[in-house]
């Protein structure tokens, strides 16, 4: 039992580096507010998917490669 909670434990750890980088980057397109509900919302760019949930699947680096991809747009 004690292998799962450290499993679990080190997986919430990697969950919570993911969900700041991803923070971060929104930091610099978006204000605060509207960061955290783009967080928490369907999003086109990731077929409808919400991004916590994805990132919680451990599907950051689509959250991730989309947020760069919004940057580069912005950059344009």
């Amino acid at each position: 039992m004690d292998q799962w909670q450290g499993l679990a434990a080190c997986h919430h750890r990697e969950t919570d580096h993911e969900l700041e980088l991803v923070v971060d980057k929104l930091a610099e397109i978006y204000e605060p507010h509207a960061a955290r509900l783009w967080l928490f919302v369907r999003q086109r760019l990731l077929a409808d998917h919400v991004p916590t949930e994805l990132i919680q699947q451990g599907r950051a680096n689509e959250v991730l490669a989309t947020v760069n991809h919004l940057l580069n747009g912005m950059n344009l």
